[in-house]
């Protein structure tokens, strides 16, 4: 019996000097840090729509037009290169009240292996082109793809942002142009107040996101969400926490091509 116990106390200690103790760094150890955020669950119906990959021409031009007949402000995740292409595009969004933020220079996949002065790289690059025309640095940043590691947030930290994935039940797909029929019931069947919903108003070809928003407003509208933008959502969540005394934030990450 002694040397049971003996035995147990010789693994006890090698598990504690391994460091096999440690919290192992999944979603819940960033979102205790608030290093990255998914969902700011909420008592409130806030929503926020966000939209990958842009500017371009003709969709976003669209997609703004619809969310300016919603009253609804939403959170564009922009390419450095596009914001060259589109200057004017990137000055609407902002004159409507919507957010602009950081989503990589060329859309580089933060994976396994990357270097980290290319991180750097890709995200001052497209800083400098916004402060460049705005005269505004984004705070927000969302990695191509949702690839990140503990190499990426803490660069992205360490350069004054967050780092905002989205809802894993919110990722429409939209992406690969799964139909409207899709991404509307992949949005209306989810919705659920702090959501940050994943969209695109850039993808060759395609025609669904647009279409699809002109039935997920008016119906969001309907049950009484306020879409905002994913600042505001944090601002708002903020302030519950102060307002209740309560502790924690938020709640996955899913990765598309």
């Amino acid at each position: 019996m002694v040397v049971g116990w003996r035995l147990i106390a010789v693994m006890l200690c090698i598990v504690l000097l391994c460091g096999f103790d440690r919290p192992a760094k999944d979603r819940s150890f960033y979102e205790r840090r608030g290093d990255i955020i998914w969902e700011l669950p909420m008592a409130k119906k806030d929503i926020a729509l966000t939209f990958d990959d842009g500017p371009s021409q003709k969709a976003t031009e669209e997609i703004l037009d619809l969310l300016k007949e919603y009253n609804a402000k939403a959170t564009f995740f922009v390419i450095g290169h596009r914001v060259k292409e589109f200057p004017d595009i990137i000055k609407r969004e902002i004159a409507e009240g919507h957010e602009v933020a950081n989503h990589t220079y060329h859309h580089v996949f933060f994976t396994k292996g990357i270097n980290p002065s290319t991180v750097q790289k890709e995200i001052v690059s497209t800083e400098k082109s916004l402060i460049d025309l705005t005269g505004r640095k984004p705070m927000l940043f969302r990695p191509p793809g949702g690839y990140y590691s503990e190499q990426t947030v803490e660069i992205a930290k360490k350069l004054g942002y967050t780092t905002i994935l989205w809802s894993w039940h919110q990722d429409t797909e939209d992406w690969r142009s799964p139909g409207v029929g899709f991404i509307v019931r992949k949005v209306l069947k989810n919705a659920r107040n702090g959501d940050i919903v994943l969209l695109h108003d850039y993808v060759t070809g395609n025609i669904h996101t647009v279409k699809a928003l002109r039935v997920i407003l008016p119906e969001l509208a309907h049950r009484g969400f306020r879409f905002v933008t994913v600042s505001q959502l944090i601002n708002d969540k903020t302030g519950e926490i102060i307002n209740t005394g309560e502790g924690g934030m938020m709640h996955g990450t899913e990765v598309h091509p």
